[in-house]
């Protein structure tokens, strides 16, 4: 099997097919973008900043839009429909918390609606563009990328966070209740500690703060999400791995299931 890139993976396996993955410029959204395109797939991608060397990945269509907007979702949603069509695959990596510290009482209003801008209302204001078309063409693939706070919440800073993410995984399961039986499958990916760019920033943050090494701040950053059996975070790779294998035909017949990805942060065998 060729290898493109990082992955191994068969280059015709999405062949013809149209994706749509939000928050594909970096993390885990870059590695999902990267492994659809490495498949064959006709991908679009949507962030609030672009890329500046693409490094020969660049997806079919870049939209630079906030998603956290009404009218963000609804520019990228012209976008892809006047580009691509419709789509096959439409992928929600896209959210994060701006949050500050200090528990729940520093969570106001304002911050709240804010979380559920980020976390929820994009997946709600593009499943409502494309998944009728899913409908129409009487198949389709949808993915919510939710996190293992949503039943694993840190209170501490990010509760609203882990709220919306869980809100986010409710609608999933309502929403494959729904639409499973004209030909669309809707499933969750909760992902634990993934050591993308960011957090490897963090990392580094922290050893400096705390006068430790790398490998030490990574450690305690893992015991303070609860510990990681495996002994080590994931990357945004493995992450996309399971993306891949969830919008393939491979995976036909699962539908309104969450994956949780953590290396056995929240045990559920």
């Amino acid at each position: 099997m060729p290898v493109l890139g990082p992955f191994r993976c068969d280059p015709q396996e999405f062949a013809g097919r149209r994706a749509l993955v939000t928050g594909g410029t970096q993390g885990i959204g870059a590695a999902i973008r990267r492994r659809l395109q490495a498949g064959g797939a006709r991908v679009a991608t949507a962030a609030r900043s672009p890329v500046p060397d693409w490094q020969g990945e660049a997806p079919e269509l870049f939209i630079q839009a906030d998603l956290s907007t009404a009218e963000g979702a609804a520019a990228v949603a012209a976008a892809v429909r006047e580009r691509l069509g419709g789509l096959d695959l439409l992928v929600h990596v896209v959210g994060g918390s701006a949050a500050p510290a200090g528990g729940f009482a520093r969570l106001d209003d304002e911050i709240w609606g804010q979380e559920l801008a980020r976390n929820l209302f994009p997946a709600l204001r593009l499943d409502r563009a494309f998944v009728p078309g899913m409908i129409a063409q009487g198949a389709g693939v949808v993915l919510h990328v939710s996190s293992i706070q949503r039943s694993l919440p840190l209170h501490d800073a990010t509760l609203a966070y882990a709220a919306a993410k869980a809100a986010l995984t409710t609608y999933s399961k309502g929403l494959a209740q729904e639409v499973g039986r004209h030909g669309v499958r809707v499933n969750a990916i909760a992902p634990g500690f993934i050591e993308t760019a960011a957090a490897a920033r963090l990392i580094g943050r922290l050893a400096g703060q705390q006068g430790v090494t790398e490998d030490a701040a990574r450690q305690g950053l893992m015991q303070s999400l609860g510990g990681i059996p495996i002994g080590r975070p994931g990357t945004p790779e493995e992450v996309a791995e399971l993306a891949a294998f969830l919008a393939s035909d491979r995976a036909a017949s699962i539908h309104g299931a969450e994956f949780r990805i953590d290396g056995g942060t929240v045990p559920t065998v």
